[in-house]
């Protein structure tokens, strides 16, 4: 009985996520002039997205590699502690290459968020009429 209560308590809060999260974009709509299109805001929504999912998904990739790491060490020193030094310094080494992980996903996460290299080209294809991004307000 408990894990279909915990199923429908998630499956109530995962829909409030979905409105909560959905609501920004469709207040910021109405700011739109009528003769405009909504497309220069989905492209920033589309980009701020992608930004998150990099900086979350190279963190989650970093912790486990760092933990990983740290988990490995710590057994091997259990198992022999004469060696505690150069495992110790092995373990240092591979875990500042799992943080550099993280360190590439800020960087491409902020280079999304600002530096959006596709920026130009998506808003000279609006602007010269390459395409039609009209959406209907109804």
């Amino acid at each position: 009985m408990l894990h279909k209560f915990g199923k429908k308590i998630l499956t109530v809060m995962t829909s409030m996520a979905a409105v909560v999260l959905s609501s920004p974009l469709a207040f910021a709509v109405e700011a739109i002039p009528a003769g405009d299109t909504n497309s220069k805001a989905m492209f920033a929504v589309g980009a701020m997205i992608a930004a998150g999912l990099a900086i979350g998904i190279g963190a989650v990739g970093a912790g486990l590699g760092i933990g990983t790491a740290a988990s490995g060490a710590c057994g091997a020193v259990g198992r022999n502690p004469g060696v505690q030094g150069k495992i110790m310094m092995t373990m240092l080494v591979g875990m500042a290459m799992a943080e550099s992980i993280a360190i590439y996903a800020l960087v491409v996460s902020l280079v999304l968020l600002y530096a959006n290299p596709y920026m130009r080209y998506f808003f000279w294809l609006i602007t010269s009429k390459q395409i039609n991004l009209k959406f209907n307000k109804s």
